[in-house]
């Protein structure tokens, strides 16, 4: 089953890094957030990618086409004709395709734009800017069991501020808000069947708004709940949070060795 990974935004509120590269590539313990979604999905079993990219989308495919060198001890011997040696490759399995899904193009678009690379297979599609422990394997499934068109990972987040409990026109407590005061959110981690495609119309279709709530409306669309972790890195704040955490040892959405 093919991942489906959603590249291409400008990250216009994490600007202090995007605007220097793609959001995904912005990077967590010095590998890209993208690397980190792929080793979680590799993790069960997963590495067959399509990358939807757009916002300079040469960067994400520089990086890949030089992702062996990343990893790998390297000889350049300039008195044997520039010839190069690899030593100890140990990259990942990955099947990669980068599509230049459009620079303006919006998420139901870049969808619609790697359909031929789908073709009526089930596939899974995430966003490029956020961790998490979810069980994939767990979540597909519940995406066969539940036996609907769409599933998508649901989490309750905490929220920043503190709760008034009224009644009577009176506060009767204050106290800290908890997740069991959030409302669940679209944490991302879907599996999709290719009737989906139907949906997407052309690059101006945003696939929060008419393809979901179409999907939701006819009783298509499966939340699968994951009380775990899951972080977006949509600020500077959460883009330091998640450098602390991997620099301390406490990267939660490090499932793999």
């Amino acid at each position: 089953m093919r991942v489906v990974l959603l590249a291409g935004g400008f990250g216009t509120r994490i600007s202090e890094e995007s605007q220097y590269r793609p959001k995904p590539m912005v990077e967590i313990g010095g590998m890209p957030i993208l690397w980190h979604i792929m080793k979680g999905y590799s993790y069960y079993g997963y590495n067959d990618f399509i990358v939807c990219a757009g916002y300079k989308q040469h960067m994400i495919k520089e990086w890949f086409a030089d992702y062996f060198l990343h990893t790998s001890d390297v000889t350049f011997d300039f008195s044997a004709g520039n010839k190069l040696i690899v030593h100890d490759r140990t990259t990942e399995p990955w099947h990669v395709t980068v599509v230049d899904t459009g620079l303006n193009t919006m998420t139901g678009g870049r969808i619609k734009r790697i359909q031929k690379y789908i073709g009526d297979e089930t596939f899974m599609l995430t966003y490029g800017d956020a961790v998490c422990d979810v069980n994939v394997n767990a979540l597909v499934e519940f995406h066969k069991t539940n036996g609907k068109l769409a599933t998508l990972t649901a989490v309750r987040i905490k929220q920043r501020f503190g709760v008034l409990d009224i009644s009577e026109n009176s506060v009767t407590a204050f106290r800290e808000k908890s997740q069991r005061d959030s409302e669940p959110i679209n944490a991302g981690y879907m599996v999709l069947q290719p009737e989906i495609f139907s949906l997407l119309k052309d690059d101006s279709t945003v696939f929060e708004q008419y393809p979901l709530r179409k999907l939701a409306s006819d009783g298509q669309l499966g939340s699968y709940m994951h009380t775990g972790f899951w972080k977006c890195m949509d600020t500077k704040l959460e883009y330091d949070t998640l450098n602390t955490m991997w620099s301390s040892g406490n990267a939660p959405w490090k499932i793999w060795e």
